[in-house]
């Protein structure tokens, strides 16, 4: 194994009030109130929450009837979810099951049918385009399956990039390019600045993807099946980062995994069936 398939260098102690690799269903069904959380702070507080889904419902057209009538098909129905700042949250499911269209919905890449969607107590539902592409850059970070990075730049250019796309210029940029180095330091690849793509294991492109996530400050981090192309060891690896990464920046974490091996490294999981948190 590379020395920087290995755990981060400095690895973030969980601070006394976290919880430790422990497996917490929701207390009530649908998921609208999460794991009882330390601080005095209320746990069905949206208003405290980085994101908030109340009676979020999501369709899709499914083309006509017999009769010619437009069908739809739901992929969310009515759910209700809060995440908070320094948990992790493991959303499992069965495949079709609606987890995407959770995520998808959550970083406001598309409107749900109906219900509301809040992010730093801002609500989005009816926000225009413009301020959405605000709040996914300044709130909100994403990890794809895929990590994507651009096979021309090195992994301390992908992640200033991500700077540059969401507005830094002059001062800012040279900041970034700091930020850069000390985040690719967090996710255990020091040495690795100068790296391309393809001079990286698929854990390292991971890793990379990760930091990229985190480069703009995010209060919230979507993950979408992190692992799915990485082998155990590494598979582990990263789950372990993303949980520490969490407590650490002090992200609400959604993660989607396929992997229930890894679901106690989360303060909490959520099932989701038919569209529906259970």
């Amino acid at each position: 194994m590379h020395a920087s398939d290995a755990e981060p260098r400095h690895r973030a102690d969980r601070h006394e009030g976290h919880r430790h690799a422990e497996h917490h269903e929701p207390r009530h069904g649908a998921g609208s109130e999460p794991a009882p959380r330390t601080g005095g702070l209320a746990v069905d507080d949206a208003a405290a929450a980085a994101l908030s889904a109340r009676d979020v419902s999501l369709e899709y057209p499914d083309g006509t009837d017999a009769q010619g009538r437009p069908r739809t098909v739901r992929a969310l129905d009515r759910v209700c979810l809060d995440l908070h700042r320094g948990d992790m949250t493991a959303l499992i499911g069965p495949s079709g099951s609606g987890k995407s269209s959770l995520l998808a919905v959550a970083a406001a890449l598309i409107k749900p049918t109906s219900g509301t969607v809040s992010v730093a107590g801002q609500e989005l539902t009816e926000l225009p385009e413009k301020e959405l592409a605000k709040i996914r850059r300044g709130h909100t970070g994403m990890v794809f399956q895929q990590p994507n990075l651009l096979a021309a730049l090195t992994s301390r250019e992908q992640l200033v990039l991500a700077a540059h796309v969401a507005g830094a210029r002059g001062k800012d940029l040279r900041a970034a390019r700091s930020r850069a180095d000390e985040l690719l330091e967090q996710v255990g690849l020091v040495d690795c600045g100068d790296r391309r793509p393809h001079q990286l294991s698929g854990g390292q492109r991971q890793r990379v993807n990760i930091a990229r996530a985190l480069m703009n400050d995010p209060q919230l981090l979507l993950v979408d099946e992190p692992t799915a192309a990485l082998d155990q060891e590494r598979s582990r690896s990263i789950m372990e980062l993303l949980a520490n990464l969490t407590h650490q920046f002090s992200l609400a974490s959604l993660v989607v995994t396929h992997d229930t091996e890894f679901v106690p490294l989360a303060d909490r999981c959520v099932r989701m069936e038919d569209g529906r948190l259970q």
